[in-house]
């Protein structure tokens, strides 16, 4: 679109304004698995360290993967969704009664629906 303006030697051109859309990234869940190796009081203790929550709420969440098999621990960002997932699989439970170093705790990220 081209308009003159008053002045005969200057010519004011404008271009039709492109829509923008703000990108939504898509969210991750932070998955915890049930296991039948490590202990309650491990699990609620790695909660609380890793996601910082609440002991009320590290015991549900323990609680959920125990009866169901899996809990959501945190749903956002993939990138952040990997860090989580990184720092929760860092702990490694070590058994008092004979030393077996039972590893880091089942814990999966996967596309939130």
């Amino acid at each position: 679109m081209s308009r003159v303006s008053s002045d005969p030697d200057t010519v004011t051109t404008t271009k039709p304004r492109e829509e923008t859309r703000a990108r939504r990234i898509p969210p991750y869940h932070v998955i915890l698995l049930n296991d039948d190796h490590h202990s309650m009081e491990f699990v609620v203790e790695v909660l609380c360290k890793a996601l910082g929550c609440p002991l009320e709420q590290a015991v549900q969440l323990m609680l959920e993967a125990h009866h169901s098999g899996r809990s959501i621990l945190w749903t956002g960002p993939k990138e952040v969704a990997e860090l989580k997932q990184e720092q929760i699989t860092t702990f490694h439970e070590v058994r008092a009664r004979d030393g077996a170093n039972l590893g880091p705790l089942g814990c999966v990220i996967e596309p939130a629906p």
